[in-house]
């Protein structure tokens, strides 16, 4: 496939452009580069005001843009071309953000339900303290009993039931514990 540069005219001759200016630039070390086209602000309005309505453009939408600009299809087409990458640029960028805004939340997140684990692991660990509602004492952990929604919550499916009644922190006739509901 041919390489076309929209800054070239296609057929090796010079052309005009009304309504646009061409500047010649200079790179680092003086040499000049090829001459870039300048768009004049109707022309970019156009052009922008076309890529809201159609992303891409047929040869004909092309073409009869080309004309209303004084532009040669091809540059229209490569114009489409960039404007279409830098949308794209600019939607991966914002998505970029956007997943490291949410990446450092979940790291968060993880964080504190690791230690909210780890807070769990110790307190199934060691046996729960409970005041009792009349005396303010400690109750021993042998007389608690617990709802059956705690049960089901608390229950690892890797411990065996207790000949207690199914659950290790359950004994028949115990208290239950003050201020839980059974759910």
């Amino acid at each position: 496939m041919r390489d076309l540069d929209i800054n070239q005219p296609a057929y090796g001759g010079e052309e005009e452009y009304p309504m646009g200016s061409i500047e010649e630039e200079e790179e680092e070390g003086g040499t000049p580069r090829p001459k870039k086209l300048r768009l004049s602000k109707e022309q970019s309005r156009l052009l922008e005001e076309s890529f809201r309505q159609h992303h891409t453009l047929n040869p004909k939408q092309k073409e009869a843009l080309a004309m209303k600009l004084k532009l040669r299809p091809r540059q229209v087409e490569v114009w489409f071309q960039n404007r279409r990458a830098r949308t794209k640029l600019k939607q991966t960028e914002m998505e970029c953000e956007y997943l490291k805004r949410c990446f450092g939340s979940l790291t968060e997140e993880n964080r504190r339900l690791q230690r909210e684990v780890e807070e769990l692991r110790a307190l199934r660990v060691a046996p729960p303290t409970v005041l009792s509602p009349h005396t303010r004492q400690p109750v021993p952990a042998s007389s608690l009993t617990m709802c059956p929604r705690c049960e089901r919550v608390t229950a690892a499916p890797h411990l065996a039931p207790s000949s207690a009644g199914g659950h290790p922190f359950r004994r028949p006739g115990a208290l239950p514990v003050a201020g839980i509901a059974d759910g």
